[in-house]
């Protein structure tokens, strides 16, 4: 045989291997397809196959960068395999890498100029590189091709119109905007986009005429819509309050089922008028029962005055109510329904409890519960109470009360299971949910299958709270891998919008991707994950039997006995508690491996399981906070906790330059912060410490720190931050312990800053009291037991139902417990609903 039959047998046989790789790799063997291809390649390394299926087997396993440079050298060796350039193209959208991605489709273009495909590519590569010009010109080239008679609607031709309107806003060509909208507007599917787009179009141009005609056309659409509103005032453009008035009672009286042409006036007025309509508003929404009343409202509570004048009609309705059955008693009119005075209390308990008088509140709707014992509502409203006055089991109860009126009720089910969740209630919150997840698997399992992540940030905080951190980092890492996994969906749908011409939803799906991570799940999360590693390589865990010896060097006998036998009741109900845990699990692997073994196809492989024992005992915590801590930085640094927490952490590894970065950005966003103001010392502090640094280094830090603290000494600039937000309980909190960290010897003056309850403090509430009491009983000012118990009944009294300040009932329960079952993270207290 010749020597050209010899390489054409060679080389089917290199390309075989690497197909016999690729066969294997979606059987799931991945070590032998590697192997295969890899010996295929080292066989003939100018084969462009087994680069190709080398690429595929890289991306099977997301190694998405090595997969573009495998492919780049396949197209090497073949520049025009549309192929290739077909999958190279996917992976360089999904990386972002927007001028690889334009060159790619531009040879799509050039080797395939008739498919609809290469031209929508290529003009979605300039849009996005926000080349709006080039974009427009390819889109119109694109759409001249296009065979659509002008009385016909097309959906897929009518998408594409509303692209390249998006395109002409985004690049600031109004005029040309409305003209090709009017053009095109027959042939358009969405006519309610079409007058949106006109109407904004108008106001840009300044044609106010025009544009009050549309948006008034709209709001005969819609009367509900604040955004129809916003557009025609600006159109109209009222010069006095009585003609803005005007333009919403005209609405109100074509549409008098209409809650908006109602509403809204009542941000703009004031006094009297304020009074008179919010008067009208109040009593139709308590004849009619209408329990989002106060949500409707509570975006006005702003103003003191505006909340003093509702406070005094409704407390009015309420008196007159339960006399005479009216809204007033100098009326003479139809009596209202004793509906109407529950209603009312209804209203009155959620309005006191957002001004923090729980007692009142509390009143209110106990007295609406002992009228109507049957209204889910009303224990919801109540468990909410219990929750912003810091007593979570109460609140805990009273939401399992709430559920029990409606057991098939997901959303009561739900609250009722982040509300156990917050009261460190683990396991009953994952029975509640069970009531509504997959038979014949674990509640936990089936909500991490649906990326339930509510549920998983609630649960990694009570973990944290109960010193779990095995269990809260398994919840963090879930999270994290969601959104690894949603980032990763977006794959299939590169080529299924421009198939389909959803070009407006892809490109919003893009950038939503692109700042996927500023999600507030993915926040909690890895602020917690952070934390837990900060606290992790503080404190690192030990041996059990060395941790029960160093507690046991300062108890009693009695003490020491108790203790021991609290701790065998709990080994015992957790080995259990491990039994029943690995014989469900054991159920569970043997129903779902049929599933597993078909996702593994998918996916890259089995992962690694997240056991919580390993991850609470990782070699260096400090690296594994710096992966939660890369996308805050790169998504949320316009939030100063970002920034603080990113101090945190390079202040354990000794990063002069990068704790330097950290306080720089924090000061710039808040430099009145007393986060901020604790790290600000401490950092200083550490750069006095270290004589050692880099001669360059220490010059750059001395001139950035002058300017943050204009050449005052550490303890003057403390007094300055005390004296200045001398109203403020956090500020003083965080000044005191400052105080008590330069001089250990001014204890007894930095607890009396931290511990001040005078009148003129602000911000006397549940959430700052805790963070104080919290230090005192965390070492932050030493040992001081006295002054804890002191402050502990102080706040009783200010606060009595907060169970953090109620003093102890048996031996088992201390304050320590207590607070250690209170809300410590900043969200758990904050009156979201």
């Amino acid at each position: 045989m010749d020597c050209c039959g010899w390489t054409a047998i060679s080389l089917v046989r290199e390309e075989t291997l690497a197909m016999k790789g690729l066969t294997l790799n979606c059987l799931g063997k991945k070590e032998e397809a590697y192997e295969f291809v890899r010996k295929g390649l080292r066989n003939d390394v100018k084969s462009h196959v087994c680069w190709h299926v080398y690429g595929l087997l890289q991306r099977s396993d997301k190694k998405y960068d090595e997969a573009i440079k495998c492919y780049r050298n396949a197209l090497k060796l073949d520049k025009d395999n549309l192929q290739i350039l077909r999958d190279l193209s996917l992976l360089q959208i999904q990386m972002r890498d927007l001028e690889g991605y334009r060159e790619t489709r531009y040879q799509l273009l050039q080797l395939r100029p008739t498919q609809r495909a290469s031209w929508i590519g290529y003009a979605i590569a300039y849009h996005l590189l926000k080349d709006y010009d080039m974009a427009l010109k390819l889109l119109e080239e694109f759409r001249k091709t296009q065979q659509i008679p002008p009385n016909k609607i097309d959906y897929e031709y009518s998408e594409l119109i509303l692209y390249q309107n998006q395109v002409m806003r985004e690049a600031d060509l109004f005029q040309e905007s409305l003209e090709h909208i009017e053009t095109y507007e027959k042939q358009i599917c969405d006519k309610l986009i079409v007058e949106e787009i006109k109407g904004e179009m108008l106001l840009k141009l300044g044609r106010l005429k025009e544009a009050g005609e549309v948006y008034k056309e709209l709001i005969e659409r819609n009367a509900e819509n604040w955004y129809y509103y916003e557009g025609l005032e600006k159109a109209l453009q009222p010069s006095t309050l009585e003609e803005r008035l005007q333009i919403y009672e005209e609405v109100s009286k074509r549409h008098p089922r209409a809650v908006s042409p109602r509403r809204l006036p009542l941000n703009f007025v004031s006094g009297e008028k304020f009074r008179e309509l919010m008067d009208k508003f109040l009593r139709v929404n308590f004849s009619k029962g209408c329990p989002p009343l106060f949500t409707t409202l509570k975006s006005l509570y702003y103003n003191p005055e505006k909340v003093s004048t509702i406070q005094e009609l409704v407390t009015g309705y309420e008196a007159s109510l339960k006399t005479c059955d009216l809204f007033s008693t100098c009326e003479n009119g139809e009596k209202e329904p004793p509906t109407t005075l529950l209603w009312v209390r209804y209203f009155l308990a959620q309005h006191f409890d957002k001004l923090g008088q729980c007692s009142l509140a509390l009143d209110y709707i106990n007295a609406a519960i002992a009228s109507t014992p049957t209204l889910i509502e009303l224990f919801y409203l109540k468990a909410k109470i219990y929750k912003h006055v810091g007593n979570l089991k109460e609140a805990a109860k009273w939401m399992d009360e709430a559920q029990s009126l409606d057991t098939a009720d997901r959303f009561i089910n739900s609250k009722c299971a982040k509300y156990m969740l917050r009261a460190n209630m683990v396991k009953d919150a994952e029975e509640m949910c069970s009531k509504f997840t997959r038979e014949g698997t674990s509640a936990m399992e089936n909500l991490n299958e649906m990326q339930c992540m509510w549920f998983q940030t609630e649960c990694a905080a009570a973990y944290q709270r109960l010193g779990k951190y095995g269990d809260a980092l398994k919840k963090c890492h879930e999270v994290e891998r969601h959104f690894f996994e949603i980032t990763d969906d977006q794959f299939d749908f590169h080529t299924y919008c421009m198939r389909k011409m959803t070009l407006r939803a892809y490109v919003d799906l893009l950038r939503l991707e692109d700042v996927l991570r500023k999600h507030a799940f993915y926040f909690k999360a890895a602020r917690s994950a952070i934390e837990i590693y900060l606290k992790l390589h503080d404190n690192p865990l030990t041996n059990e039997s060395k941790e029960q010896e160093v507690n046991s060097e300062n108890l009693s006998a009695k003490e020491l006995k108790k203790m021991l036998s609290k701790q065998r009741r709990a080994q015992k109900k957790a080995k259990l508690e491990e039994e029943r845990k690995h014989a469900e699990r054991e159920r569970q692997q043997k129903n779902q491996k049929k599933k597993r073994d078909e996702e593994e196809e998918e996916t890259s492989g089995p992962r690694e399981e997240l056991v919580p024992e390993k991850l609470e005992r990782v070699e260096n915590p400090l690296e594994e906070a710096i992966k939660f801590l890369i996308p805050l930085k790169n998504l949320i640094g316009d939030d100063i906790e970002t920034h603080l927490l990113a101090f945190e952490i390079y202040f354990r590894k000794g990063k002069f330059l990068l704790m330097l970065q950290s306080v720089k950005r924090a000061f710039a966003i808040n430099s009145n912060n007393p986060w901020l103001h604790e790290c600000l010392i401490k950092f200083s502090k550490a750069v006095s410490d270290h004589s050692n640094l880099p001669e360059i280094v220490s010059k750059v830090l001395t001139q950035e720190m002058q300017k943050i603290f204009v050449n005052k000494n550490l303890e003057s600039f403390n007094e300055e931050f005390l004296k200045h937000n001398a109203t403020s309980i956090q500020h003083q909190l965080s000044g005191a312990k400052m105080m008590y960290f330069l001089d250990k010897s001014r204890q007894e003056k930095a607890i009396a800053v931290a511990t001040r309850l005078d009148k003129n403090m602000r911000d006397k509430n549940v959430k700052t009291l805790t963070k104080v009491f919290e230090a005192l009983l965390d070492g932050s000012f030493g040992s001081c037991h006295s002054q804890c118990e002191e402050y502990q009944a102080a706040c009783h009294k200010l606060f009595p139902f907060t169970s953090a300040f109620m003093p102890a009932t048996n031996e088992d329960d201390s304050s320590i417990a207590s607070v250690n079952h209170t809300a410590i993270n900043h969200d758990l207290l904050s009156n979201e609903i």
